[in-house]
C-alpha cells in the first residue's frame, strides 16, 4: 500500500514520544521510521506498552542508523526544525513525504538537516522554545493531510 505520509523519529530520547508517534502513525495510516540509537532500549514489548494497544497495529519501521534509513526511505525527506525558515502553512506537502522529527534533547547534527529535501518550521507566536516532538508531528501531518486530501 502506497502511503501519502511517513514519519521518521530521528534517535528519540524518550519512550512515551515514540508511543505518541506510533498512535500518531496508526491514527493517520502513517509508517513510523525508527532510526537508532534510541536513549532508551527499543523493542516492540517496550512500544507495545508505550504505543497502548495501536502497537499491533501500527506500521513500524526499524533502522539501526541513518545511513540505514537513508537507504530505504522513499519519497522527500521533510525535517521539522526551529531553525528552519519555511513556515509550515507556506510548505505545499506532495504524497510520499517523510516528515523527519529530531531528538528531543538536541534536534539533529548538521549532517542530516543538510541532507534534507526541505525544512520547515511551526510559527509559534507564544514565548515557547519548541514543542515536544509528537506534538509537533501531528500538527505536521495533520496540516499535510490537509493539503493532500
Amino acid at each position: 500500500m502506497s502511503h501519502q505520509l511517513q514519519i521518521a523519529a530521528f534517535q528519540p530520547d524518550l519512550a512515551p514520544n515514540l508511543g505518541s508517534l506510533v498512535r500518531l502513525g496508526v491514527c493517520f495510516d502513517t509508517p513510523v521510521h525508527v532510526i537508532e540509537p534510541c536513549g532508551f532500549p527499543f523493542s516492540l514489548k517496550l512500544l507495545a506498552k508505550r504505543a497502548l494497544d495501536y502497537a499491533e497495529k501500527a506500521d513500524v519501521r526499524h533502522h539501526n542508523d541513518w545511513d540505514a534509513f537513508q537507504a530505504a526511505r522513499t519519497g522527500r525527506l521533510v525535517l521539522l526544525s526551529t531553525k528552519a525558515k519555511v513556515d509550515l502553512w507556506d510548505f505545499q506537502f506532495e504524497h510520499g513525504d517523510c516528515l523527519l522529527m529530531g531528538r528531543e534533547s538536541a534536534g539533529v547534527p548538521d549532517e542530516v538537516a543538510t541532507s534534507a529535501d526541505h525544512a520547515v518550521r511551526i510559527a509559534m507566536p507564544g514565548d515557547g522554545r519548541s514543542l515536544n516532538v509528537a506534538i509537533a508531528a501531528a500538527i505536521a501531518v495533520a496540516e499535510a493531510t490537509r493539503q493532500l486530501r
